[in-house]
C-alpha cells in the first residue's frame, strides 16, 4: 500500500511535469504546475503558460469547471501567491473554491512573501503540507528565484570538456566533444533561457546559430556576442548570426572606441552594438548585467570556450555552471583547457560548485551548480 508521503510525491511529480509544459515561456514569472485531487484521483490539471495568463492554481480550477468536492486537495509546485497582480491572489481563489488541503513544493523565494501564502491558507482553516519535492520544485525556477531575490539577471556558463578539461584538439577541432544526447540537452537549456551569449572566438571558429532546435521547431533567444574589438564584423563571409532570419535578435557587445569606428558598418549591416566600459582589459560584465537588468532580461546562458571559461570562473562572473564532460582524454598539452597561471598553493584555492545536480546522457555526464569559491 502506498504511503501518504509517496502518494504526495507521485502527485507532485505530475504537477512538475505540467509546469514544464511552459519550459522557458513564462519569464519573468516562474513555471508552476497544479493538480486537483478528489478521493485520490486527479480530476483537473493546470499550469502557468505565460506572464499575464492564469496562474497554475486558477488554471486547474478553471479546468475543473465546478466546485471541488468536499475534502479535495490541490498540489502546486510553488507556494500560492498572496498578492494581487494582473491575475489576482491565488490564495483567495483557493479559499473561495473551498479546497480542504494544499500541498506545496517550493516556498516563494521572495523574502517579502515567503511563507505568507501558507500562513493565509492555514488561517482560513485549510490543511497545508509543504516541502514535497522541494529541491526539484526549486530547481525548476533557477532564473526566477535569482531574479526575484537579486534583482539582476541569472548568468549561467555552459562548457563541454574532456575528462582532462580540454575543449578541443590541439588543432582547434572540437566537434564533437560530447555525444548527440548531451547536445540535445544543451538545446533544452537554450530554450529555458531568454538570452544566450558567446565570445567572438567561438563565433569565428564555430559559426554557431545559437538557436534552440527541439524536434521540428526552432526558437531563437536574444543573442549576445562579446567582441571587444569587433573582429567578427571584419570576417568574410559574415557569421550567420548577423545574416540569418533572426539577425535582429543579435547584439554585439564591444568597447566604446570600437563602436565609434564601426558605427557606419554596423548600421549598414543592421547590426546592433552595445558599447560597454572596460575593466582590466576586458568588457565590464557588471555593466552588461546592469544593462540587461534595465531592459528586463532575467537570464543569460553563456556558451564558453577556454578563454571565456577561465575569465568566468576566476572572475566569478557567472552565477551558475553547466559542465558537460565526455569520457575522453586528449592527453595533449597543446589542447586548450580551463585556467590561467594562478600559481595556486593549496586545494583551499579551488573554485567549487554547490547545490549540485548530476545527469547522464549516454556516456557523457552533466554536473551543474552554483559557482562559489
Amino acid at each position: 500500500m502506498m504511503s501518504a508521503q509517496s502518494n504526495d510525491e507521485r502527485l507532485m511529480h505530475r504537477a512538475l511535469e505540467l509546469a514544464q509544459q511552459a519550459w522557458g515561456q513564462t519569464h519573468p514569472n516562474p513555471m508552476v504546475g497544479a493538480v486537483i485531487v478528489e478521493d485520490g484521483e486527479i480530476v483537473a490539471e493546470g499550469w502557468h503558460r505565460a506572464a499575464g495568463q492564469a496562474h497554475a492554481e486558477v488554471a486547474a480550477l478553471n479546468a475543473l469547471g465546478r466546485k471541488p468536492a468536499t475534502g479535495a486537495t490541490i498540489y502546486v509546485t510553488l507556494e500560492p501567491c498572496s498578492t494581487c497582480g494582473r491575475t489576482g491572489a491565488c490564495t483567495d481563489a483557493i479559499i473561495a473554491a473551498g479546497l480542504a488541503r494544499v500541498v506545496v513544493g517550493a516556498q516563494d523565494p521572495n523574502p517579502a512573501h515567503a511563507g505568507r501564502g501558507l500562513a493565509i491558507l492555514r488561517e482560513a482553516g485549510i490543511e497545508v503540507t509543504e516541502g514535497v519535492l522541494a529541491v526539484e520544485c526549486t530547481d525548476l525556477n533557477l532564473i526566477f528565484n535569482h531574479w526575484i531575490i537579486q534583482k539582476k539577471p541569472f548568468i549561467a556558463a555552459k562548457m563541454a570538456i574532456t575528462l582532462d578539461g580540454k575543449f578541443a584538439a590541439a588543432s582547434g577541432q572540437s566537434q564533437w566533444v560530447t555525444g548527440a544526447a548531451a547536445r540535445a540537452d544543451v538545446m533544452r537549456w537554450r530554450r529555458y533561457f531568454p538570452a544566450i551569449a558567446v565570445g567572438a572566438n567561438t563565433v569565428l571558429k564555430d559559426n554557431p546559430c545559437l538557436t534552440a532546435r527541439i524536434g521540428d521547431g526552432v526558437w531563437c533567444p536574444q543573442r549576445f556576442v562579446f567582441d571587444r574589438s569587433l573582429k567578427t564584423l571584419k570576417s568574410s563571409p559574415l557569421p550567420q548570426i548577423y545574416t540569418d532570419a533572426y539577425a535582429g535578435q543579435t547584439v554585439v557587445l564591444c568597447s566604446a572606441s570600437a563602436a565609434v569606428d564601426a558605427k557606419g558598418r554596423a548600421a549598414a549591416l543592421g547590426i546592433t552594438l552595445w558599447p560597454l566600459p572596460e575593466a582590466n582589459g576586458h568588457l565590464d560584465w557588471q555593466a552588461f548585467r546592469a544593462r540587461c537588468t534595465e531592459i528586463g532580461i532575467c537570464g543569460i546562458y553563456v556558451e564558453v570556450g577556454p578563454t571565456l571559461a577561465t575569465r568566468v570562473i576566476e572572475g566569478r562572473l557567472a552565477d551558475y555552471l553547466f559542465i558537460y564532460q565526455a569520457p575522453k582524454l586528449m592527453s595533449d598539452s597543446g589542447s586548450v583547457g580551463i585556467g590561467s597561471l594562478r600559481n595556486s598553493q593549496s586545494m583551499d584555492e579551488a573554485f567549487a560548485l554547490r547545490e549540485l545536480h548530476l545527469a547522464s546522457f549516454g556516456d557523457d555526464r552533466l554536473t551543474r551548480g552554483f559557482l562559489s569559491k
